[in-house]
């Protein structure tokens, strides 16, 4: 159900930013997020009555669209290919 350690260090390696960047940058942070809410809302599916799962879910949404707001003021270029390849909708 959570993210294993290993499939955050494939997240982060895949959208870092710079060669030091170690899970720091907006679009890594944005990318593990995106993992993460996909693997609650799965849980969800299951658990619909599960309301501590769901205020955390609501907590990660909030902060993931906070960080593609940052990212699309500083780079659009970088915000519309971020999206695509997470597959996230404007």
């Amino acid at each position: 159900m959570s993210v294993t350690k290993e499939k955050k260090s494939e997240l982060i390696q895949a959208y870092k930013t710079t060669e030091k960047d170690n899970g720091g940058s907006a679009a890594s942070q944005v990318a593990v997020l995106t993992e993460r809410i996909r693997n609650l809302t799965e849980h969800m599916k299951n658990n619909h009555n599960d309301q501590h799962s769901k205020r955390g879910l609501l907590l990660m949404v909030n902060r993931r669209k906070k960080l593609l707001s940052y990212i699309k003021k500083r780079n659009p270029a970088e915000y519309e290919d971020l999206i695509k390849k997470l597959g996230l909708r404007k």
